[in-house]
Protein backbone atom coordinates (compact mmCIF):
# COMPACT_ATOMS: atom_id res chain seq x y z
CA UNK A 1 0.00 0.00 0.00
CA UNK A 2 1.63 3.21 -1.18
CA UNK A 3 0.82 6.80 -0.36
CA UNK A 4 -0.67 7.27 -3.85
CA UNK A 5 -2.95 4.22 -3.36
CA UNK A 6 -4.34 5.75 -0.17
CA UNK A 7 -4.79 9.18 -1.79
CA UNK A 8 -6.62 7.56 -4.74
CA UNK A 9 -8.89 5.71 -2.31
CA UNK A 10 -10.19 9.03 -0.97
CA UNK A 11 -11.17 10.40 -4.41
CA UNK A 12 -14.81 9.98 -5.38
CA UNK A 13 -16.77 10.21 -8.58
CA UNK A 14 -19.33 13.03 -8.87
CA UNK A 15 -22.50 12.26 -6.91
CA UNK A 16 -20.79 10.40 -4.09
CA UNK A 17 -20.03 11.98 -0.72
CA UNK A 18 -18.36 9.11 1.15
CA UNK A 19 -15.75 6.41 0.56
CA UNK A 20 -15.65 3.05 2.34
CA UNK A 21 -13.40 2.81 5.37
CA UNK A 22 -10.05 1.15 4.68
CA UNK A 23 -10.59 -1.42 7.43
CA UNK A 24 -13.92 -2.70 8.71
CA UNK A 25 -17.37 -1.59 7.64
CA UNK A 26 -18.60 1.97 7.31
CA UNK A 27 -17.76 5.13 5.42
CA UNK A 28 -15.69 8.29 5.67
CA UNK A 29 -16.97 11.67 4.43
CA UNK A 30 -14.74 13.13 1.69
CA UNK A 31 -16.80 16.00 0.25
CA UNK A 32 -18.29 19.08 1.83
CA UNK A 33 -21.75 17.50 1.49
CA UNK A 34 -20.67 14.42 3.42
CA UNK A 35 -19.05 16.48 6.16
CA UNK A 36 -22.12 18.76 6.37
CA UNK A 37 -24.43 15.75 6.65
CA UNK A 38 -22.26 14.22 9.38
CA UNK A 39 -22.03 17.47 11.32
CA UNK A 40 -25.77 18.11 10.96
CA UNK A 41 -26.58 14.61 12.21
CA UNK A 42 -24.29 15.08 15.20
CA UNK A 43 -25.83 18.44 16.10
CA UNK A 44 -29.41 17.14 15.76
CA UNK A 45 -28.58 14.10 17.90
CA UNK A 46 -27.10 16.27 20.66
CA UNK A 47 -30.14 18.58 20.53
CA UNK A 48 -32.40 15.54 20.77
CA UNK A 49 -30.55 14.25 23.83
CA UNK A 50 -30.50 17.63 25.56
CA UNK A 51 -34.01 18.93 24.84
CA UNK A 52 -36.34 15.92 24.49
CA UNK A 53 -38.20 15.65 27.79
CA UNK A 54 -39.41 12.05 27.53
CA UNK A 55 -36.86 9.21 27.36
CA UNK A 56 -39.02 7.17 24.97
CA UNK A 57 -39.35 10.15 22.60
CA UNK A 58 -35.61 10.79 22.87
CA UNK A 59 -34.85 7.21 21.82
CA UNK A 60 -37.43 7.29 19.02
CA UNK A 61 -36.10 10.51 17.54
CA UNK A 62 -32.51 9.28 17.92
CA UNK A 63 -33.30 6.06 16.06
CA UNK A 64 -35.13 7.97 13.31
CA UNK A 65 -32.15 10.33 12.90
CA UNK A 66 -29.70 7.42 12.79
CA UNK A 67 -31.76 5.51 10.21
CA UNK A 68 -32.06 8.59 7.98
CA UNK A 69 -28.34 9.37 8.33
CA UNK A 70 -27.22 5.80 7.61
CA UNK A 71 -29.60 5.47 4.64
CA UNK A 72 -28.12 8.56 3.01
CA UNK A 73 -24.57 7.46 3.86
CA UNK A 74 -25.05 4.03 2.29
CA UNK A 75 -26.60 5.49 -0.87
CA UNK A 76 -23.87 8.14 -1.22
CA UNK A 77 -20.88 5.85 -0.57
CA UNK A 78 -18.88 5.01 -3.67
CA UNK A 79 -18.64 1.23 -3.85
CA UNK A 80 -21.25 0.57 -1.18
CA UNK A 81 -20.80 -0.83 2.30
CA UNK A 82 -19.05 -4.14 2.95
CA UNK A 83 -16.20 -5.39 5.09
CA UNK A 84 -12.75 -4.10 3.98
CA UNK A 85 -9.29 -5.38 4.79
CA UNK A 86 -7.27 -2.49 3.37
CA UNK A 87 -6.91 -1.50 -0.27
CA UNK A 88 -6.99 -5.03 -1.69
CA UNK A 89 -9.65 -5.39 -4.35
Amino acid sequence: MTKDDVIDHFRVEPGYWFVPKLFGIGATPVTWQGWTLTLGFSILLVLDIVFMPEPIARVGVGIALAVAFLTICIRKTQGGWRWHWGLGK
